[in-house]
């Protein structure tokens, strides 16, 4: 992906892609927690389903003001989407989502009233890298230790 690339397209398919997530948000305090989340569904409009705990630090602050970051890195690229989040109630949705992974942190199944689904609406997207895919970006950034200069690399924003 290069800064050019950087359609809503592209954000989405860098999202599916991904098997884990960086979900940050804000506390109540200001404070920020990140958290590694597995998305359980990526929309055609970049936005991201997440099955969650309703408690916790994380769930504490997403009540607190739904403004959320999601990030991905790979060897050379970042992507960060800004959004907002929301809990959600549908039933039918959790059951569409539900899998033995997300199973496996909720000892009483689907009825488990800590279970939660969680809508991350996104609203922009940014993007940092280094052309070239993982490889070429790795071989870049050992050459620019290597030699003492920059790797460079492109950037881009888009619109969600």
């Amino acid at each position: 992906m290069t800064a050019q690339e950087l359609t809503q397209e592209t954000v989405v398919e860098t999202l599916r892609g991904s098997r884990f997530l960086m979900l940050t948000t804000v506390a109540a305090d200001g404070s920020l927690l990140a958290h590694p989340m597995t998305p359980q569904e990526v929309t055609d409009d970049a936005d991201v389903w997440f099955v969650v705990s309703r408690e916790g630090g994380q769930a504490d602050a997403l009540r607190a003001g739904g403004a959320v970051n999601l990030a991905v890195s790979e060897a050379g690229s970042w992507l960060s989407v800004a959004g907002t989040a929301e809990f959600v109630e549908d039933r039918a949705k959790l059951d569409e989502l539900w899998d033995d992974e997300v199973a496996a942190y909720f000892e009483g199944g689907k009825e488990d009233p800590a279970v939660a689904l969680l809508l991350v609406r996104s609203e922009s997207a940014q993007y940092w890298g280094v052309p070239g895919g993982k490889v070429a970006a790795l071989a870049k950034i050992v050459r620019a230790k290597v030699t003492g200069t920059r790797p460079g690399g492109a950037s881009g924003t888009t619109e969600l």
